[in-house]
């Protein structure tokens, strides 16, 4: 009971202050790999490809995965619940007063510094996801300690897609199938 509890309170936190969407969940996510033994920051790093390629918000659905695999189907239900039970009240409470104060010039600096906020919080999750996959930490040299099959493919999916501007999904298959063909 007590573990449904922390999950509980503990997305609740990261629904609470995530402030930028799903992808603002990603620095307390890896803090929760510090804090908890729920996931390791490896498993996390598969939940964002999981989540990025299924559909719904990739908050909600890591939220779900992360739950369930450290709570079962109770664990992911409360730790959805979690996340999503800030962001309906402050929904609710912003919708109401925004009307009314949609003008005014300190909601307005309000906004462009959370802007800036989520902007940081959003670079720090690439870089850390950019670690994750491609650094290897326990490596005697620079070479040694890149993955550059994984850095090449990389490169090549974010060429095509500027190039050929396919959709997302295509570029999500193609990669998942470099990865079973090249053995990743």
């Amino acid at each position: 009971m007590m573990l449904y509890i922390t999950m509980f309170l503990e997305f609740f936190k990261v629904g609470l202050f995530s402030i930028g969407g799903g992808l603002a969940t990603l620095p307390f996510l890896f803090d929760l790999t510090r804090k908890y033994d729920w996931f390791t920051a490896e498993e996390l790093t598969n939940m964002i490809a999981v989540s990025e390629s299924s559909p719904g918000p990739i908050g909600v659905n890591m939220a779900t995965y992360a739950g369930v695999t450290t709570g079962g189907v109770i664990g992911g239900v409360i730790s959805t619940l979690g996340l999503i039970i800030p962001s309906i009240i402050v929904i609710l409470v912003i919708s109401y007063f925004l009307e009314k104060f949609k003008e005014n010039k300190t909601v307005k600096s309000l906004f462009y510094g959370l802007r800036a906020a989520v902007t940081g919080l959003l670079t720090l999750s690439v870089l850390t996801i950019f670690k994750q996959n491609f650094l290897t930490e326990n490596a005697g040299s620079l070479f040694e300690m890149i993955d550059f099959k994984k850095l090449i493919l990389f490169a090549l999916l974010v060429f095509a897609s500027l190039k050929f501007k396919k959709h997302p999904i295509v570029y999500i298959i193609a990669g998942a199938v470099c990865g079973i063909l090249l053995g990743f």
